[in-house]
């Protein structure tokens, strides 16, 4: 009977043990320490129960074991920051308490957070000078302290920083010279509207003018500010002159007769489109190629599709050209099918316009398909005939980005919600970052697009059409860039870069926030330049203006649209040099939301281990 009592007195401690290990008492009785400690006008309901799933602001780690974030923008703090409250957070990652009403100085016992990735706390009356070592927050990847009334100079200590992304102190009162912050890593710098002397180092001299305006700088070695939107153009001026009555009858009549056949020709390729329709979306790939296989295999000794090793599937090139298709888009570099063969086995067939010559098209064949990663749409296989070029990949049932968000919106339409936006981003960026290091780090996509984004098995972003853009014939100008993804620097489709490709992502990354094309007219058929759009939005400080109607009916998610705003407006930077690099792009987004984001951690060792095979890619942004 002892035993057994025992026993039981055991179990019942471990169960109370456990029930109170899986919620973070010392850090919630920290919290409630601030709370009680500082001024506010708007209710928190951070009460008894459960800090992790329903405190207003918190965001815990995935065992709720440790507090991990918190936001808490525009709650009404006043004052200063209560020592020894905050700073017992030890685990703490992001903190932001941006546009509240602080003051003081930053609480020296701050030292105590020694994991802090991000810093938002702009937008606040802080005041006195900067912290003197900054050498505590090592894993320090954004820091934003703008629109506040520090003081004094920049210490030398944020040399120390070695992770920092973004340095925002915009709007105070900073005095002295710039210090020469060695950071390769640092993308983001805003040290405007401060007062500032002397010249800008060499280590900061890649940043733009606007970076540093607003100071008393020597201008001798300050690069001139870029505008992302250009001016308005200057209509020239017209010439007066006069018609007669004979010349101006002359002109109506041949409006009129123009009109009237300009009307009869719509009505008429209408007609036409409706007659084809139907034809069009039911269409079989033996139909279109089955001539031209004939007369190229027996030419050239193309008898079969090239498979990949790894590839489960088993059939030829006759059971492809023999399976009904329907027509899922034409695109820039050819048409793409929705295969069913007769084994009920289904299949995604892109068949490719002119392309470069039969070595270098399997050369770039089969780099494209030995690359093997979750967000990376696999090629299964491919075929080559002079006449005929296919490509093979799995078919996406969901269908693509494109499709989920602009698919016509009615009533009854699911919306795409925030979190699947999320999670297509976060795909779509570790896809992108693998492409990047492979092969000596010389691989472009080319062609990132929403149409060419699918959702994998976790739900997570997967690009397709890797490689095509240095195979194709090239693409006039004009035609390529209707799509809009393409940056101003880029007049041929074949000499495309990297930082073509963060640019492409960057509106890709603005279309979801959106819900607008790249490029879209408006009611009055005026064509909108997506990025020139949003720019001129931000610009006039109407920013929830930019953000897609079916995202308001998600609550607690503002602060983590402005965040991806913000990531992709540095992405579609006008000169790629200041545009970042993928592996960073990958942090930052990832950064908006550190749970939910998959299997993966964000660590800065994921982050480096990009060499093929790679199971992940380990956040940041200025805006918080």
């Amino acid at each position: 009977m002892g035993t057994k009592f025992l026993f039981l007195s055991v179990l019942f401690c471990s169960a109370l043990f456990w029930l109170a290990s899986s919620e973070p008492y010392e850090d919630k009785q920290a919290l409630l320490d601030f709370l009680n400690n500082v001024n506010h006008s708007r209710y928190l309901n951070w009460d008894g129960t459960s800090a992790c799933s329903s405190w207003t602001g918190v965001t815990c780690n995935h065992d709720k074991t440790r507090i991990i974030a918190i936001r808490l923008p525009g709650v009404g703090f006043r004052g200063s920051i209560p020592v020894n409250t905050l700073s017992r957070l030890s685990a703490l990652q992001i903190l932001s308490l941006r546009s509240n009403s602080f003051s003081g100085p930053i609480p020296s016992d701050f030292g105590n957070l020694g994991n802090l990735t991000s810093i938002y706390l702009q937008s606040n009356s802080f005041n006195g000078p900067l912290p003197a070592d900054f050498s505590a927050w090592k894993s320090l990847s954004v820091l934003n302290l703008s629109n506040n009334d520090f003081s004094g100079s920049i210490p030398s200590s944020i040399s120390n920083l070695t992770h920092l992304t973004a340095l925002v102190l915009t709007n105070n009162s900073l005095s002295g010279n710039i210090p020469d912050l060695n950071l390769p890593s640092l993308q983001v710098l805003d040290l405007s509207n401060n007062n500032f002397t002397g010249s800008v180092p060499n280590s900061l001299q890649r940043f733009p003018g606007s970076a540093f305006s607003g100071n008393r700088l020597s201008p001798a070695n300050i690069s001139p500010s870029l505008s992302l939107v250009p001016p308005p153009s200057v209509p020239p001026k017209k010439k007066s002159f006069k018609l007669h009555e004979p010349a101006i009858l002359g002109i109506v009549i041949g409006g009129c007769v123009l009109c009237f056949l300009a009307i009869a020709a719509v009505l008429i390729i209408r007609y036409s489109k409706k007659e084809g329709k139907s034809g069009d979306t039911e269409k079989s790939l033996k139909k279109e190629a089955a001539v031209r296989k004939g007369a190229s295999s027996s030419q050239h000794g193309e008898g079969n599709l090239a498979f990949f090793e790894g590839c489960n599937l088993a059939f030829d090139l006759e059971d492809l050209l023999r399976a009904s298709a329907e027509v899922l888009g034409k695109g820039t570099f050819g048409t793409t099918y929705k295969a069913a063969l007769e084994d009920s086995t289904t299949v995604v067939v892109k068949r490719l316009k002119e392309s470069v010559g039969r070595k270098d098209f399997e050369q770039q064949m089969e780099v494209v398909g030995n690359i093997r990663h979750e967000n990376v749409a696999p090629l299964r296989a491919y075929y080559y005939s002079k006449d005929e070029k296919l490509m093979v990949y799995d078919f996406y049932s969901q269908g693509s980005a494109s499709l989920m968000l602009h698919a016509k919106r009615s009533a009854d339409r699911i919306p795409l919600d925030w979190e699947t936006r999320l999670r297509i981003v976060i795909g779509a960026a570790r896809g992108i970052a693998l492409i990047h290091v492979q092969y000596g780090g010389k691989l472009v996509h080319g062609n990132i697009k929403s149409s060419n984004i699918f959702l994998n098995s976790q739900g997570f972003g997967c690009i397709s059409d890797l490689g095509l853009a240095t195979i194709m014939s090239p693409i006039v100008p004009p035609v390529m860039r209707a799509a809009g993804y393409q940056p101003p620097e880029v007049t041929d489709s074949r000499k495309v870069s990297q930082a073509t490709d963060v640019y492409s992502f960057g509106v890709l990354l603005l279309e979801l926030l959106t819900g607008k094309s790249p490029i879209h007219a408006t009611g009055t058929n005026e064509v909108v330049h997506l990025v020139r759009w949003v720019h001129s939005v931000v610009r006039e400080e109407w920013t929830a203006e930019v953000f897609d109607v079916e995202l308001l009916r998600y609550p607690n998610i503002e602060e983590e649209m402005v965040e991806m705003l913000q990531i992709g407006l540095t992405c579609v930077a006008r000169m790629p040099e200041q545009r970042p690099k993928m592996a960073v792009v990958v942090k930052m987004v990832e950064g908006v939301r550190r749970v939910n984001t998959g299997t993966r951690p964000s660590t800065e060792a994921s982050t480096l281990n990009l060499t093929p095979p790679m199971t992940g890619i380990g956040s940041s942004s200025v805006t918080h």
